[in-house]
């Protein structure tokens, strides 16, 4: 099994940056793909960025050029750096792992962008 623990949601001003974090554990694989995703009332969680084990990403293009995902294979950890937040990036912000054929889940960090 795979533990995913996400912090560093919370409440900001438009314009301003959050930095999630995203720590792993348990039966983790050498060879996995992390990422985010978003979700909002009524509508379908929605991919944010990924990264592959070897730092290939992709990112929605809502969020190119002000989004950054990165990880650090030795703490099994992946980070979110969101500058130029906008109203429309409040969202709660999911974690993910992927490896096999196997998906698994964090909880969810709220973040909010209003003034």
């Amino acid at each position: 099994q795979v533990q995913l623990v996400e912090s560093g949601g919370g409440l900001v001003q438009p314009g301003g940056s959050l930095r999630l974090s995203c720590a792993a554990s348990g039966s983790i694989f050498s060879i996995n793909t992390m990422g985010w995703y978003r979700q909002t009332p009524g509508k379908q969680r929605e991919l944010v960025a990924r990264i592959t084990i070897g730092d290939n990403t992709n990112y929605a293009d809502s969020v190119k050029g002000r989004f950054t995902i990165s990880r650090d294979n030795a703490k099994n950890t992946v980070y979110l750096q969101m500058n130029s937040l906008k109203p429309e990036d409040t969202a709660v912000y999911y974690c993910r792992l992927t490896q096999r054929t196997t998906a698994y889940w964090g909880q969810g960090t709220q973040v909010t962008v209003s003034s």
